[in-house]
């Protein structure tokens, strides 16, 4: 078994694989190579775009499978960690604002 980690941060987005029966991290990545995007259109202010986010979990995802040579199927648990002040807004169809 297998847990996955997902540290949603506003530079990169970091996963890791861990070994159950031991801790052992076996497999670790993140995306992008380079810094993402902060949009500021007022001093203080900090914008991102969440699709952004979604693009580069659904890029390394299978990157961190891939490099541990696990089947998806054994991944038990997934645990996510995100910006300390983020907010997303959406509409009532639940799409971005």
């Amino acid at each position: 078994m297998y847990l996955l980690g997902l540290d949603i941060g506003s530079s990169s987005i970091r996963a890791s694989l861990l070994q159950v029966s031991d801790g052992v991290v076996v497999a670790q990545n993140f995306e992008p190579k380079d810094e993402m995007n902060i949009i500021a259109h007022r001093n203080g202010w900090a914008e991102q775009d969440p699709e952004l986010w979604w693009n580069y979990v659904k890029l390394i995802i299978p990157k961190l499978i891939k490099d541990a040579r696990i089947d998806k199927s054994v991944i038990t648990a997934i645990g996510i960690s995100y910006q300390m002040h983020g907010l997303v807004l959406v509409d009532k169809s639940k799409q971005i604002l």
